[in-house]
């Protein structure tokens, strides 16, 4: 509760320092960091790569309880996508599209960062059905949770964006709760 207040305080004040102070250069960058960018720069992709695995649920999933565990995070990571787009256009930062082949991370490629499948995961996800299917995607999604556990652990701990790394917070909470569920499911 105190972090949380704490945040909203000092986003409060940001808020207000961005909006009453002027600056010749036109910095856009006061208030994140480049940890800020990273994670929203590589988050985007990754909350899509969760989204297009939750797509395939609907209809290739034999539990229901995998098809409302997609559902979930569906409608969890969306948001969130809009939210760091957002984020990024505000700072004058590229925005990561739906292909990113062609975006620069660094010496970092996409199947590279942490929990992210390969094409030829997520063609085998798309190949497989009922009991098979379920298997593969609680596998899977515990594997890409725990990338991007590890991401909004990094902006936690790096981050200057109050906003960022209070989804960051979040991000790590939710999903590490959804692990558990998924690990539960796949022991059941």
């Amino acid at each position: 509760m105190r972090k949380t207040l704490t945040a909203a305080i000092l986003a409060a004040a940001l808020i207000t320092l961005a909006s009453c102070g002027g600056s010749d250069d036109g910095d856009t960058s006061a208030g994140h960091n480049d940890a800020d960018v990273m994670f929203a720069q590589q988050m985007i992709p990754h909350h899509q790569q969760a989204i297009e695995m939750a797509e395939l649920a609907e209809t290739r999933a034999e539990s229901q309880e995998v098809k409302d565990l997609a559902a979930d995070i569906e409608a969890a990571q969306g948001p969130e996508i809009e939210t760091m787009t957002g984020w990024l256009e505000s700072w004058g930062e590229d925005v990561p599209d739906e292909g990113m082949s062609g975006m620069d991370h660094g010496d970092m490629s996409l199947e590279d960062m942490t929990g992210m499948m390969s094409e030829e995961d997520m063609t085998a996800l798309g190949n497989a059905s009922a009991a098979e299917f379920d298997q593969m995607f609680l596998t899977m999604m515990i594997e890409h949770h725990e990338g991007a556990i590890e991401m909004a652990q990094a902006e936690q701990a790096d981050g200057e964006f109050p906003d960022a790394t209070a989804m960051a917070e979040d991000i790590e909470t939710a999903q590490a709760e959804e692990i558990q569920t998924m690990r539960a499911l796949l022991e059941s």
